[in-house]
């Protein structure tokens, strides 16, 4: 029997999680030095050693106020968004055994957009347009998994759930379209449509817990059951065999991909490419043992975003929105990794 697949995910994981890891916090270390006020690594050093241990260095003021207030909250936001946009692409194409779903595949970014379009629209804080982006995505995937249900009616409901997502994702952008068509296109409509655009300029200290609450708890399953990911590519005859509840894990992994993509959506607007792009980096480098593979999505998801944050508030003297340099770098780069991963997925 081949072992060389199930070797190359569990002996060469290890090391390859390490290498990722000291380069996402190198990743980190250089990104609170970038933007519009210079600051060096020791600079970074003496003020995260004044604020988290209370030593006394020699740090100014204002070094103190761009990496506690400015720079923290967002280069957090950019780790946890990305960590969680690729772990929940990485569950959502092994559940569904398709190289091309995304974490926006049951609604969840086309309903998070919608709730934060109409809350922008009647003039809701940013705290009100996040808590309705967080709740219409978690409504738009709980539509699509309650009529793919009833339609499929006991049957396999995998074909069923994507074409339900398809609908509800069509149903829930033409609610946007709708939603811009009668903003004031003086005021609502160049909000709403910044907003939709993405980007974590505004992100401040107080968004950070109802962005990480959900994340965590969405995020901390699917590394404790995926194992059990694992069984259900084989199918669900092969699983059940193997002592796998196939419903529940599959009812498992959908509601947190949600959560964490409702969450993100929420605290950055719609991001895309992360989900898609990521998981096939990291299943060409780790293999398509999700025992490596959703970890290794963790961390590339997390530096992938913070370097694409990066480059956005330092390519331009205006600011970028995100979506838009996913879309740059990540499409021609999905065509790549497609043309040498294919064996990945046979």
């Amino acid at each position: 029997m081949k072992k060389h697949s199930g070797g190359r995910g569990g002996f060469k994981g290890a090391p390859i999680i390490a290498i990722l890891t000291i380069i996402l916090v190198a990743a980190v270390l250089v990104s609170f030095t970038l933007g519009r006020y210079d600051m060096t690594v020791l600079d970074v050093l003496k003020v995260a050693a004044n604020q988290l241990f209370g030593m006394e260095t020699f740090s100014e003021s204002t070094h103190i106020t761009v990496v506690t207030q400015v720079r923290f909250p967002r280069v957090i936001a950019a780790l946890v968004i990305g960590a969680a946009l690729a772990a929940a692409g990485a569950s959502y194409q092994g559940l569904f055994k398709n190289p091309m779903v995304s974490p926006d595949l049951l609604g969840a970014s086309a309903g998070a957009g919608f709730g934060a379009s109409f809350a922008l629209l009647m003039g809701g804080n940013m705290y009100v347009v996040q808590l309705s982006a967080f709740v219409c995505g978690i409504v738009a995937v709980l539509l699509t998994y309650f009529v793919s249900t009833a339609v499929s009616k006991g049957d396999s409901m995998t074909l069923t759930l994507v074409l339900t997502g398809m609908v509800v994702t069509a149903l829930f952008q033409a609610f946007i379209t709708m939603t811009k068509y009668v903003a004031d296109p003086d005021d609502k409509l160049p909000s709403i449509t910044y907003w939709l655009m993405g980007g974590l300029s505004s992100t401040r200290i107080e968004d950070l817990p109802m962005l990480l609450a959900p994340v965590i708890v969405g995020i901390v399953p699917m590394l404790l059951f995926r194992n059990q990911l694992n069984a259900l590519s084989f199918g669900d005859e092969e699983a059940r065999a193997l002592g796998v509840n196939t419903k529940f894990i599959r009812a498992l992994f959908i509601f947190c991909a949600t959560l964490v993509t409702a969450a993100s959506v929420a605290a950055a607007g719609m991001v895309g490419w992360v989900g898609l792009v990521i998981p096939h980096l990291a299943r060409m480098i780790v293999g398509p043992n999700h025992k490596v593979l959703l970890p290794a999505s963790l961390l590339l998801g997390a530096l992938y975003v913070l370097v694409i944050d990066d480059l956005c508030r330092c390519l331009f003297a205006i600011e970028l929105p995100l979506s838009v340099l996913t879309a740059i770098i990540g499409a021609p780069f999905f065509i790549y990794l497609l043309t040498r991963g294919k064996k990945t997925w046979t």
